[in-house]
């Protein structure tokens, strides 16, 4: 049995030319969907998916009606095949119940493995640069505007030697180990006074 799928993205789109299209190609029952391409929960796509049985084929439009990404589609496509279930799309060069159409959709596969193997090299590569230039990973430390600031003022109280850290706290509204990071992160040498606690 075939069977269509068509998706809109919003309301103000049409459904109507995707569902002609799909009767015309023989489908016996057609779900629609309005729900953006991007969104990973489509009920009337999974509840479509529960219904299918071995040896029907669905059919949509075009491929980007049915996967987010190629490597949703990938995954979803072969999960298909895995259950000897077809898929034809009407404007792509789809259609696994041939050979042809297998052989085009593991290029398709291919190429989604290469894409995500070349993203992989290039990150290892940029981390790997990235540390020979004596960069870590992660977050960019640094502090904002207001923290500076702060970060300046206990730089200053700390140096006059006036105020223990506790006064230097409380009169900045920050914790100790805060105080201690601003002063590293100033490059302030913390053994200025040691009894201030």
């Amino acid at each position: 049995m075939k069977i269509g799928y068509a998706r809109v993205s919003t309301r103000e789109q049409n459904l109507n030319m995707q569902v002609i299209a799909l009767e015309e190609a023989g489908c016996e029952k057609i779900y629609e969907e309005i729900v953006s391409g991007v969104k990973a929960d489509r009920p009337i796509l999974a509840n479509l998916l529960k219904q299918l049985r071995p040896n029907d084929v669905l059919v949509v439009w075009k491929l980007d009606r049915l996967g987010r990404s190629l490597k949703n589609l990938v995954d979803l496509v072969q999960q298909l095949i895995e259950n000897n279930i077809g898929l034809c799309s009407l404007n792509d060069p789809i259609d696994t119940t041939n050979p042809q159409g297998r052989l085009i959709f593991n290029i398709f596969a291919s190429l989604a493995e290469f894409e995500r193997d070349i993203i992989r090299e290039r990150t290892q590569a940029g981390l790997h640069a990235a540390r020979m230039r004596g960069r870590i990973g992660g977050r960019p430390r640094g502090l904002s505007k207001t923290a500076g600031a702060t970060a300046c003022a206990v730089e200053t109280l700390y140096k006059e030697k006036k105020l223990s850290v506790i006064e230097i706290c409380k009169k900045l509204g920050i914790s100790k180990s805060t105080l201690y990071k601003y002063l590293r992160h100033r490059n302030v040498n913390i053994s200025y006074y040691e009894n201030a606690t």
